[in-house]
């Protein structure tokens, strides 16, 4: 019998946020955990919270749920780690903040400013054959912005990577 999953499926993606205590190495040992278990880390997000002492690490991975289980057993195994949770859909606020650098010459300019407003984009540096943009929002929204930017010619691109809070 055919497993429910099939093999072209791709691995389920999961947003796990970790509070730790703001400490030299707690960064490489948490990354240790995951690539020790054979977990590509797709995007990892480390900042301080309202709190000097706390850092939050927000976490995408792409993996089966039950070597993520035994990863986030580990996790919160470790001294400096105060909370683990594994966001499943619906229940976090994500965000995501690209800068991209786009193509414009005179023809152009005016139907990137378009898209900007559509997006709600906004155009950070202007330079004589170039805008610079910033762009926040879901995953959806960043990547549809990203795609209709292809059009005009990319010349630069940073994401953040994504960052959430439980929604409760």
């Amino acid at each position: 019998m055919k497993s429910p999953i099939s093999e072209t499926q791709p691995a389920p993606r999961h947003t796990i946020s970790i509070l730790v205590e703001n400490k030299f190495g707690v960064l490489t040992r948490i990354a240790g955990l995951f690539s020790g278990r054979g977990f590509n880390i797709e995007t990892l997000n480390v900042g301080p919270t309202h709190d000097p002492a706390v850092s939050r690490m927000t976490i995408v991975v792409v993996g089966n749920d039950q070597t993520l289980d035994q990863v986030l057993k580990q996790l919160n195994k470790l001294v400096d780690v105060i909370e683990v949770q594994d966001f499943a859909d619906g229940e976090y606020v994500g965000r995501e903040l690209i800068l991209i650098k786009v193509k414009v010459n005179s023809d152009s300019r005016a139907e990137v400013m378009q898209i900007c407003d559509i997006f709600r984009a906004k155009i950070v540096d202007v330079q004589p054959h170039s805008v610079t943009i910033q762009v926040d929002g879901d995953d959806g929204k960043v990547n549809k912005f990203i795609e209709l930017m292809h059009n005009f010619g990319i010349t630069d691109l940073s994401r953040t990577g994504r960052i959430a809070l439980a929604r409760c």
